[in-house]
C-alpha cells in the first residue's frame, strides 16, 4: 500500500491511497487457510461457516485497519491522539483496487491559560421573598393536616372534599370496580370521569342522587369505553383540612429533626426557593450567556470528522421530526438534504467546540463527575418525569448515551462552580 498524507491544518489530515485487489485476495487466502487449519475453534466470526463474501468483508476490514495504522505512521501521529471515528471522503472501486481518502483528526490544543472567567455573566444572587416562604409554610401545614368535617353542614361547592358512597351501572347492571364507600373526592380535581364531579355540586348531607356520565372512548376497559353509565351517589359529609399550628414542633416533624425549630424550617424553605429561582435563571439566562461567552473567547481548530458526525446526528434528528412524506422528499432530493445539513452546520460546530472547551476546563477546575452521580441524575430525571428508573438507565446504556449524559452533567457542574452555586 502506497499511502500519502495530506495535511489540512494543525489537527485534520487526509490519508490517501489505494488498496490493491491483489492484496485483498492475498488476505482472503490467508483467512481461508487459517480457518482450514483451526476447524471447530471458537471464534467471534466462526471462519469455517463464513461465505466467500464474508471472507472478503473480513479481509477488507483488516486491510483497512492496517491502511489507517500505516497512514498514522507516515503522518507521525499516535493512534491515542486520534479523536472520533475516521471519516471516508472517498471510497471508489477502480481497476486495480479501491481508492481511499480517509479523514482523520487529532485532539486540538485548548489553551486554558487565557482569562476564561471573563465569560462569566454578572448577576445578583436572588433572595427568597418572605411572603413566598410563609405561603409555602401554610401550604405544608394544610397538606399535613387531617381531614375533618366542616363545622356547619351545607351544600357541596366547587373545591370541596366530599365523602361519598357510589356504585356504577351499565344497562342497569352493576359493573366491576365501579363502587366504593366513604370515598374522599375533591370537586374540581378531575380525578373522576368527565362530568361526574360537577353533578355533585349542590347536594345536601344524606342526599342520594343518580347521575349519568359517558366514559371516554380511549378508556382502558373496552366494556366501558364510550358507554353511557349511571352512578348512584350518596353524600355523607364535606371535609376540610385546617392548617396545623406553625411552631417548633411542626418544624421538627417536617425536618425529622428533634433539634429543629420553625426558623430552621423557614431557612430551609428560603434556600429551596432561592435554589429554584437560580435554577430557572441558570437554564433560561446564565447558561446561554456563559456558553456564548466561552465560544467567543476560545479559538482553536475543530476536528472535521467529529463535526461531520455531529452534523449527521443533527440532520437525522431534524428528519425524525418530519412526517413520512417530507422525510422521503429530503432523502430523494440531494440539494434539499444538503441544505438541511448546512442549516445545522453552525450548531454542530458550536456543540463540538463547547464540548472540547468544557472537557479542558473541567480538568483545569478539577471538576469530576462519577458514574454514580450520572446514575443518580438519571434516577432523579425518571422520578420527576414519572418514568421507570431502571428502564431509563437501560435505555441510556443500550443506546450508548451514558457518556453524553456524563458530559451534560459535567457541563452543568462546571458552569455552576464558575457561577458560584450548586445546581
Amino acid at each position: 500500500m502506497n499511502i500519502r498524507v495530506e495535511k489540512i491544518d494543525d489537527i485534520n489530515m487526509i490519508l490517501i491511497g489505494t488498496i490493491e485487489d491483489a492484496l485483498t485476495q492475498q488476505k482472503v487466502s490467508e483467512l481461508k487457510e487459517q480457518a482450514a487449519k483451526t476447524p471447530g475453534q471458537p471464534s467471534d466470526t466462526e471462519p469455517t461457516q463464513m461465505s466467500d463474501e464474508q471472507f472478503e468483508q473480513e479481509a477488507a476490514s483488516q486491510i483497512l485497519k492496517a491502511f489507517i495504522q500505516e497512514g498514522l505512521k507516515v503522518a507521525g501521529v499516535d493512534v491515542e491522539s486520534i479523536l472520533g471515528q475516521p471519516g471516508f471522503r472517498k471510497y471508489e472501486k477502480q481497476e486495480v483496487g479501491i481508492y481511499l481518502e480517509i479523514l482523520l483528526s487529532t485532539s486540538p490544543f485548548v489553551d486554558t491559560s487565557i482569562n476564561y472567567k471573563a465569560a462569566i455573566p454578572a448577576y445578583k444572587k436572588p433572595t427568597a421573598d418572605p411572603k413566598k416562604v410563609e405561603a409555602k409554610l401554610l401550604e405544608m401545614a394544610t397538606q399535613q393536616a387531617p381531614f375533618t368535617a366542616i363545622a356547619e353542614p351545607r351544600t357541596v361547592m366547587f373545591g370541596d372534599v366530599c365523602v361519598i358512597d357510589f356504585e356504577g351501572f351499565l344497562d342497569g347492571v352493576a359493573f366491576e370496580g365501579g363502587a366504593a364507600e366513604k370515598f374522599n373526592l375533591k370537586i374540581g380535581s378531575n380525578s373522576f370521569i368527565p362530568r361526574f364531579e360537577e353533578q355533585l355540586i349542590g347536594m345536601n348531607y344524606g342526599e342520594e342522587k343518580t347521575i349519568s356520565v359517558t366514559f371516554p372512548t380511549e378508556y382502558q376497559s373496552a366494556d366501558l369505553a364510550g358507554k353511557e353509565t349511571q352512578f348512584k351517589v350518596k353524600l355523607h359529609e364535606i371535609q376540610e383540612q385546617k392548617p396545623l399550628e406553625l411552631n417548633d414542633a411542626f418544624g421538627q416533624k417536617i425536618l425529622n429533626d428533634a433539634t429543629a425549630t420553625l426558623e430552621t424550617l423557614k431557612g430551609k424553605l428560603a434556600d429551596q426557593i432561592t435554589s429554584d429561582v437560580l435554577t430557572q435563571r441558570y437554564y433560561g439566562e446564565l447558561k446561554p450567556k456563559l456558553t456564548q461567552g466561552l465560544l467567543k473567547l476560545f479559538s482553536f481548530t475543530l476536528p472535521q470528522n467529529v463535526v461531520e458526525q455531529e452534523i449527521d446526528a443533527k440532520s437525522f434528528e431534524a428528519l425524525q421530526q418530519m412526517d413520512a412524506a417530507e422525510q422521503t422528499r429530503y432523502k430523494e432530493d440531494k440539494a434539499l438534504f444538503h441544505a438541511l445539513r448546512e442549516s445545522v452546520k453552525e450548531a454542530a460546530q458550536n456543540s463540538i467546540k463547547l464540548a472540547l472547551i468544557v472537557e479542558a476546563l473541567a480538568i483545569k477546575e478539577n471538576v469530576v463527575v462519577t458514574d454514580q452521580e450520572v446514575l443518580s441524575a438519571l434516577y432523579y430525571q425518571a422520578m420527576m418525569s414519572g418514568q421507570d428508573a431502571q428502564e431509563l438507565v437501560a435505555h441510556y446504556e443500550k443506546n450508548n448515551l451514558m457518556q453524553s449524559a456524563k458530559m451534560r452533567l459535567t457541563e452543568d457542574k462546571l458552569f455552576g462552580q464558575m457561577l458560584g452555586f450548586n445546581l
